[in-house]
């Protein structure tokens, strides 16, 4: 099973999600990645790699990029769907590098997405279920993130737990879980997201656990929680 883990608050440094990530190592992954808003850049930057966190933190040192940002997301990756590659691993992103989203789940009718996005001209990069989503995200967004990804999930059949930031809204990340276990940690001028509590609990015991169909909009300092609702049909006539 995969592991995620979101960060967003006054402590801009991508080692708290990566120390964050270390405690769900025993879910068992195959990749791992991160990604961060760099405000110096105005970009988000990613690395991914195969194998262990050792070798994903050892590309982190070694890199010549700034390490001070937020939000973030990172990821351990069990493939489920394509091979174990770094072009598989998450984070996955768009075809301009606008969002990019770790997920933890089954995307069940992501072949039949992915068809009607690569007609629509959307380029993909990986083999994976999970890149539909993020293209998706792309497609229906208009200046507001949550409603595109409002929009994304009312096309998706399967389970997901999932974790976006953009570089159009670069202060907020975005959460939202069908199926898949996804916990919001509260903590002092800082807010976490994982599919496990052991990745919150050394920097906050105040949790919230996300139901089906809520979406988790988290800025530097503050939160709300939106839920989305299935619409329904009345099957009775007036007499």
């Amino acid at each position: 099973m995969c592991g995620i883990v979101g960060y967003i608050g006054k402590k801009q440094d991508i080692r708290i999600g990566v120390e964050a990530l270390r405690r769900l190592e025993y879910r068992g992954y195959d990749s791992a990645g991160v990604a961060w808003y760099d405000s110096g850049k105005g970009e988000i930057s990613c690395i991914k790699k195969v194998g262990k966190i050792d070798n994903l933190e050892k590309v982190i040192s070694e890199s010549n990029l700034n390490l001070i940002g937020s939000p973030l997301i990172l990821h351990t990756r069990w493939a489920t769907h394509g091979g174990v590659t770094e072009a598989n691993a998450h984070p996955h992103w768009d075809c301009n590098k606008n969002f990019f989203l770790v997920h933890n789940g089954i995307i069940e009718n992501y072949k039949e997405l992915k068809d009607k996005l690569i007609s629509e001209g959307h380029k993909f990069n990986s083999e994976t279920d999970t890149e539909v989503l993020v293209h998706l995200i792309e497609k229906y967004f208009q200046g507001n993130l949550e409603e595109a990804i409002r929009k994304t999930l009312r096309e998706v059949k399967g389970a997901y737990g999932i974790c976006v930031i953009s570089k159009k809204d670069p202060q907020k990340l975005v959460a939202a879980k069908l199926g898949s276990p996804l916990i919001l940690g509260v903590g002092q001028n800082e807010f976490l997201l994982a599919s496990d509590p052991s990745a919150i609990v050394t920097r906050t015991r105040q949790v919230i656990n996300l139901d089906d169909n809520e979406i988790a909009v988290l800025k530097p300092d503050n939160f709300f929680i939106l839920r989305e609702k299935p619409l329904e049909t009345i099957e009775w006539t007036p007499e």
